[in-house]
């Protein structure tokens, strides 16, 4: 790819004036090729939907929770949800410059370069270089949006291509998300710059957010500073010592340390593991039925509470997530209908949030009883009957 060739068209992903901008541009240029912001999956996502084909788009609440990759499916979600909303309001679909783009080049018979990284690679690397208060106040942030909390301001999307528009804009998103700032905006700049690179042929036209042009730049005019994409591809695990997963394993730990030293205290302890094991299920139960479960999926979740209290590595929220997956299939359908939420009540008859609700509502209710009413009502008159007399 020679530089002097290259022409990179910075867009709104949500735009009827970057559709068209893309597809003059490509018919005007007519490069050798056409690179395009999209990993592999979300090109063939893009091309079915421009073939009509229609595939089984069940989505496997159960593997999500079982690998334990609920965070990542919910963050994806509502990311979707607000290019989605933002693209109703304005009568576009979400990618459709993207869609122009391969519309054009298919017409001249130009090859397209897919150039960016795989989108659980992104969103993955985010959440793990996040800590726990920079992911609350993101995660917080997000939902708020959902809700309508926060500025009402009507946006024009062709205004946040202007450069200092988007200036602002990073610059905000820095100081309230440092290191998804870092994995959403200067490492994707760095791997799309990167792939671009690569591409062997000379005339190219570059389809990119508006949002990477300035960084992509900037790496292509310094390739030196080019980090290895390689490094970037892979999931590295979070560094340094995770405090609050400790703190929350020596609590079951604690529980069964006061059973035992009661136990070899001769301290009568049948009593207390009944207690344990009532406030463990009730709570648990009422944690799932009161966020809108079955009444199945309530008692799974009842049943297992006691085990997950005492085992660090479970939760009872899983366990009642998965059999509530098994009544409320997920679709894609669900994630593209987030769209058109506008109350409560279309909320709640959506099947992703009814399952996540599900999860979160009974994980609450086993974390109440083991943070304030086992103690209180279990552990603490244990704890003094052993070391009080």
């Amino acid at each position: 790819m020679k530089r002097e060739c290259l022409k990179i068209i910075g867009t709104a992903h949500v735009s009827q004036e970057s559709v068209d901008e893309v597809k003059d541009a490509i018919y005007k240029y007519q490069p050798d090729v056409v690179a395009i912001e999209l990993d592999r999956a979300r090109y063939t996502k893009l091309k079915e939907d421009m073939m009509g084909i229609e595939r089984d788009d069940t989505i496997s609440v159960t593997n999500i929770i079982k690998e334990n990759k609920v965070g990542l499916f919910f963050t994806s979600t509502l990311l979707s949800y607000f290019q989605s909303k933002i693209g109703a309001d304005l009568d576009v679909a979400p990618g459709s410059e993207m869609i122009g783009a391969i519309e054009a080049s298919e017409d001249l018979g130009i090859p397209i370069a897919l150039i960016d990284r795989d989108v659980n690679v992104t969103l993955q690397r985010a959440l793990n270089k996040m800590g726990f208060i920079e992911k609350a106040k993101f995660m917080f942030g997000l939902i708020g949006s959902v809700f309508g909390l926060g500025d009402e301001e009507d946006i024009d999307v062709e205004e946040l291509k202007n450069p200092e528009n988007l200036d602002d804009l990073m610059e905000m998103f820095k100081d309230e998300a440092p290191s998804v700032h870092e994995v959403l905006v200067h490492e994707r700049d760095a791997y799309l710059a990167g792939s671009i690179l690569r591409i062997p042929q000379d005339h190219v036209i570059a389809v990119v957010g508006a949002g990477h042009k300035p960084g992509i730049e900037r790496y292509l005019d310094n390739p030196e500073t080019l980090p290895n994409l390689r490094e970037l591809e892979v999931i590295n695990e979070k560094k340094g010592i995770p405090w609050v997963k400790i703190l929350l394993a020596m609590i079951p730990i604690l529980f069964v340390v006061i059973f035992f030293l009661a136990y070899f205290s001769g301290i009568n302890i049948t009593w207390n593991i009944y207690e344990f094991i009532a406030i463990s299920m009730i709570m648990g139960f009422i944690g799932s039925i009161l966020s809108g479960s079955k009444l199945i999926s309530a008692i799974v979740g009842g049943v297992v509470a006691p085990l997950t209290i005492i085992h660090p590595l479970l939760a009872a929220g899983w366990f009642s997530g998965l059999c509530e997956a098994k009544f409320r299939k997920v679709r894609q359908s669900d994630i593209k209908n987030l769209a058109q939420i506008e109350s409560f009540r279309d909320l709640w008859n959506n099947n992703i949030f009814r399952i996540l609700l599900v999860v979160i509502g009974t994980n609450l209710g086993v974390s109440i009883a083991t943070l304030v009413i086992l103690p209180s009502k279990v552990f603490i008159p244990l704890f003094m009957k052993i070391f009080g007399g």
